[in-house]
């Protein structure tokens, strides 16, 4: 039996805490997403390169193994690394 990956792990375990709609993106270089909300809860979990996002309450950098969840309704923003980003999104509604 093979171990299961890093990233089907994290599938799971979103899929446990009752996200829906699972999957991988990945965004180019300098990639930009400018203040925008969403009507639901979404989750973001870097499998590689860095996400920078700027929400009405902070700031963080992401790089590869760390989560942030984006509450529904918050205004934030998002910029890619230099070399891109690719990462999992879980949204709960």
């Amino acid at each position: 039996m093979s171990e299961l990956s890093s990233e089907e792990l994290w599938r799971r375990k979103l899929v446990d805490e009752g996200f829906d709609n699972v999957y991988v993106w990945r965004d180019a270089p300098n990639a930009e997403y400018n203040d925008h909300s969403h009507p639901f809860t979404s989750a973001h979990i870097i499998l590689e390169g860095e996400m920078r996002v700027v929400s009405e309450k902070a700031g963080r950098i992401l790089r590869p193994g760390e989560r942030m969840d984006v509450i529904a309704g918050t205004i934030h923003s998002v910029k890619m690394g230099s070399e891109g980003c690719r990462y999992i999104i879980a949204e709960k509604y």
